[in-house]
């Protein structure tokens, strides 16, 4: 069977995309790689239609394989398990591109998937994943409005840069993955550290002009691999729509209806569980006045009242500028901010906006406590987490509590994007920091709410950060050329509209965009008044939180652990541990501290208790002190002799003793010394000066050098006028010329002087 492979130019590297030669039993498969990422992506559809459901049944998996970047996975089972997180993010970059794109009422199973192969870090395998997945899709029989294609944006000392490398990125204030069609964007992720409205507008445009040439080299890769006889012809879906005799009917009964309806709820300004009631109560009579009529269509039924509820909804927006609450298009729903709502935590912050309700806690703790990474990417391991839970009492419902799903992902690291940026570094602030947000209600944007509630964790825990972060959910009602910009959407407002974009920043700009389309993509347009209208909107939360608590709490809370840092020679290290741990278990003992030495002599000490870390780093501080020629300290002395004392000068620690050296009599005072007891005692205290060391390494020091003579030990050393040289001679021993102490004679006859 032959084998088709195209080639382009992408960001100064080759995006080639081969069909024939993997997965041919899949509905539709290629072999992508860029640069020397590559990737197996597949695209299959089921023969039958799914019965018994409402909704599209894609699947979008995004799987790692560790032997990718030449690891073997960590743990006792040795293979790959759970998806990563950063694997089900990127299970969502595919997915959310892509769905918009089916048609209307298909119900066969889609499932694409991205098996990662091998991975260059500079160049981007979720990326490459989007755009496989577009090209398996194209070649395959599935019905598909696209191709898109999909692309990173960094920003570089002021310059826009497509797919950047590692060394761009750690440089980029911006990173921003877009997709679209070649008409329209699709999808926006972005990370930023607080750049302009108008920067995050230019680098969407900038990506789509990239995202053009992408899809015209898969179409042209369709062509041809058609003419091979590599790529499929389009199946024609079986949609499930209602028949055309009960649209008309039950549309000419219910849409006016409704249309009253949704007046109706809108000027009362009713609450969310009203509202549903009411419009609920209309539907369900509006059904059953079709009982005799269709009775065997009941669903279908069902199905074209809803749809006239949302059209509705959107008519009451396009031609009245009403929102079904009540509140102008660009108005947020009043807003309530608490901090330090819960005792016993390190930082806490409940946030309400309408009813959408965020309690966000924060946790501080050792760098040791950092998550560890066991994925694709450059990054071994993060200091900073932001954690999403989303339990069924928040809209009311009844259902089973399980791990986090890929939404509750999906918003834990939208929020952790849009906070990072003004999290301190961890040599302003040496702490690992865990943010958990619970929702306890639920109407409307949750994710930004998390945002703001854990902002205001933050500051009540007293973290430092470079600023203060919102966020808002913008909406989107499109009919035509006619479309209508909405602030801070609810439930309703997400479901029957046609974009949610969620903006995050500071005053300064944004921190986090990210943005879901239902329709064919949305122009800069649209775009743009979009991130105007939400800095109004985000710059109005802000006020109101920082209304509330405008600073960083000056203190930490006194339940949070203290973090002493310092560093030390990485060379005594080993001196710190002691053989097995054993010295720095003992001194995690005694303290009541916790201790973390990274390999280049950093050190964290961490205690609720500031006294015990403050004898810890002494202990340390004492195990590692180097001992400099030319220094006083203030020494014990630990015995005397007839030739001096020895005095530690610094303390011994968890059973390794001090460093000493000796003060010879000599050297304890600036006139003749006949007995050391007479200057010093064992257990004394006194300054000394070390000057220098003997040949076998041993510390020399000097009490007398400390300080010049006082007036009675110049006394003292003149009255003792000619015995200098005899000190000499008994102190020091033997003369440099040679001979015994006393000047005899040696024994090969030779006699000094």
């Amino acid at each position: 069977m032959p084998v088709l492979k195209k080639e382009m130019d992408l960001a100064g590297r080759t995006l080639s995309v081969e069909v024939g030669r993997v997965a041919k039993q899949a509905g539709g498969a290629v072999f992508v790689r860029y640069g020397e990422t590559a990737i197996v992506v597949t695209a299959t559809m089921s023969d039958r239609v799914r019965e018994g459901i409402d909704f599209f049944p894609l699947t979008c998996d995004y799987e790692e394989r560790l032997y990718a970047v030449g690891r073997i996975p960590g743990g006792f089972i040795k293979r790959e398990g759970r998806p990563s997180e950063k694997a089900v993010l990127s299970s969502r970059l595919m997915d959310r591109p892509l769905r918009p794109l089916f048609p209307k009422g298909m119900r066969n199973e889609v499932q694409v998937v991205a098996l990662v192969m091998s991975v260059d870090q500079d160049n981007p395998p979720d990326v490459t994943a989007m755009v496989g997945a577009s090209a398996a899709l194209a070649v395959s029989q599935i019905p598909f409005g696209g191709p898109i294609g999909a692309v990173v944006v960094g920003r570089v000392d002021g310059e826009l840069v497509l797919n950047p490398t590692v060394e761009q990125a750690g440089k980029s204030d911006l990173h921003l993955t877009v997709a679209g069609t070649r008409d329209a964007v699709m999808m926006v992720e972005a990370r930023a550290g607080e750049v302009p409205e108008d920067v995050a507008l230019e680098a969407i445009a900038f990506g789509h002009r990239a995202i053009g040439r992408i899809v015209e080299f898969i179409d042209a890769l369709r062509e041809e691999a058609l003419g091979m006889g590599l790529a499929k012809p389009k199946a024609e879906p079986v949609l499930a729509r209602p028949d055309e005799q009960v649209v008309e009917a039950v549309t000419a009964t219910a849409y006016e209806r409704l249309v009253q309806a949704a007046n109706y709820v809108a000027a009362e300004s009713v609450d969310k569980k009203t509202r549903e009631a009411y419009l609920d109560k209309v539907k369900d009579e509006i059904t059953a006045s079709f009982a005799d009529r269709l009775a065997d269509r009941e669903k279908q039924v069902r199905e074209v009242v809803d749809a006239c509820e949302k059209k509705a909804v959107r008519r009451l927006i396009l031609e009245d500028k009403k929102r079904i609450d009540g509140r102008a298009l660009n108005e947020v729903r009043p807003i309530t901010v608490e901090a330090g709502v819960l005792p016993r935590v390190h930082g806490s912050g409940l946030f309400t906006r309408g009813q959408t309700q965020v309690l966000s806690v924060v946790t501080l703790g050792p760098i040791s406590d950092e998550q560890i990474l066991d994925g694709l990417g450059i990054e071994e391991s993060k200091r900073f987490m932001h954690h999403y839970n989303f339990p069924p009492f928040s809209t009311g419902e009844t259902r089973p509590m399980r791990s986090p799903g890929r939404r509750e992902i999906g918003h834990g690291a939208l929020a952790e994007k849009a906070l990072i940026t003004v999290i301190p570094p961890e040599e302003a602030f040496p702490y690992t920091i865990r943010i958990v947000s619970e929702v306890l209600e639920s109407n409307g944007s949750t994710s930004m709410g998390s945002v703001c509630a854990s902002m205001l964790a933050l500051m009540d825990a007293g973290v430092p950060a470079k600023g203060t972060v919102s966020g808002v959910a913008m909406g989107l009602v499109k009919e035509g050329d006619r479309f209508e910009i909405l602030t801070d959407i609810q439930g309703v407002e997400d479901h029957l509209g046609d974009m949610d974009f969620k903006v995050a920043g500071t005053r300064n700009g944004i921190t986090a965009l990210q943005m879901d389309i239902k329709v064919a993509g949305v122009d800069r347009e649209v775009l743009g008044r979009a991130l105007a209208q939400a800095r109004e909107g985000r710059l109005f939360i802000l006020d109101r939180m920082l209304a509330v608590i405008p600073e960083p709490r000056p203190e930490l809370s006194p339940l949070a652990p203290r973090i002493i840092n310092f560093s030390i020679d990485p060379d005594k290290i080993r001196e710190v541990i002691g053989p097995g741990g054993k010295i720095i278990r003992k001194i995690i003992e005694e303290t009541g501290t916790q201790i973390d030495i990274e390999d280049d002599g950093r050190v964290f000490i961490a205690s609720v208790n500031p006294d015990g870390a403050r004898r810890a780093m002494e202990i340390i501080g004492n195990l590692t002190r180097e001992v400099e020629v030319g220094q006083i300290y203030n020494g014990r002395v630990t015995r005397c002799t007839d030739f001096g004392c020895f005095v530690e000068v610094v303390p011994g620690a968890m059973g390794v003793p001090g460093k000493e050296g000796l003060v010879h009599i000599s050297q304890l005072a600036h006139y003749r010394v006949e007995k050391t007891e007479d200057i010093v005692k064992e257990g004394d205290r006194i300054l000394v000066k070390v000057i220098g060391y003997d040949p076998q390494g041993r510390m020399k020091l000097s009490k007398k050098d400390v300080a010049p003579p006082t007036p009675e030990e110049e006394q003292r050393r003149a009255a003792a006028g000619g015995e200098r040289d005899r000190d000499f001679r008994r102190h020091d021993g033997p003369r440099p010329g040679g001979g015994r102490p006393g000047g005899g004679p040696r024994r090969d006859g030779y006699r000094p002087g």
